[in-house]
């Protein structure tokens, strides 16, 4: 091979090379960066309307704790065993109990009207607030607190069906921020000595 060729091929290794370095040292942009604040993005704002058929958003849950719990009133066993945690953790705490504000967001707008709704929440805890409204914002509040739900079974107008959904309770600061949360089978002694840490 020819000196003149194989220097030829030389400097265009050379170059490629150094194109290619090039590249993996250029910074990258990203149009949508992702910002790290080290606490989970739930919450958010929300327009529902309260058991007593009045419309609120987060904003009226500012000021004061908040213990929130999405469900459906015809849940046969989880969803009232929650609720019953909740209103017996709220009560553990004392003469701070009024620190905290109980909510139930509904996932079955279908079925869960402000009197079904009206009728559910007072078995549970005086102080326990539900929440209801159309199915968009219903969805809306659910995604704002990455919340799982779902319509089961196969017959969509049946009005005799479950509902499959995540069962979290949220403690939110009087901000409206993120404080922690309690997975399904918490005790009451559990849930009430987390809430106490934040009070």
């Amino acid at each position: 091979m020819k000196r003149s060729t194989l220097a030829l091929l030389a400097a265009i290794v050379f170059i490629s090379g150094a194109v290619a370095l090039g590249f993996m040292l250029m910074p990258t942009s990203n149009t949508n960066p992702q910002i790290v604040t080290g606490k989970a993005l739930i919450g958010g704002p929300f327009t529902l309307t309260n058991h007593k058929g009045k419309r609120v958003t987060e904003k009226d849950f500012m000021g004061k704790f908040s213990l929130i719990y999405f469900g459906y009133t015809y849940c046969p066993d989880v969803c009232p065993a929650e609720l019953q945690v909740m209103a017996a953790a709220i009560d553990k705490l004392g003469t701070k109990k009024n620190l905290v504000t109980p909510v139930f967001i509904t996932i079955d707008p279908e079925r869960d009207t402000v009197e079904q709704m009206n009728s559910y929440v007072s078995n549970f805890h005086e102080q326990l607030i539900g929440l209801t409204g159309t199915p968009q914002e219903i969805k809306a509040a659910a995604k704002a607190y990455k919340i799982y739900y779902k319509k089961a079974g196969d017959d969509p107008s049946s009005t005799d069906y479950a509902m499959d959904h995540s069962s979290i309770v949220y403690l939110m600061s009087p901000e409206g921020k993120y404080l922690t949360h309690f997975s399904y089978g918490t005790g009451v002694d559990k849930m009430a000595e987390g809430i106490t840490k934040f009070l």
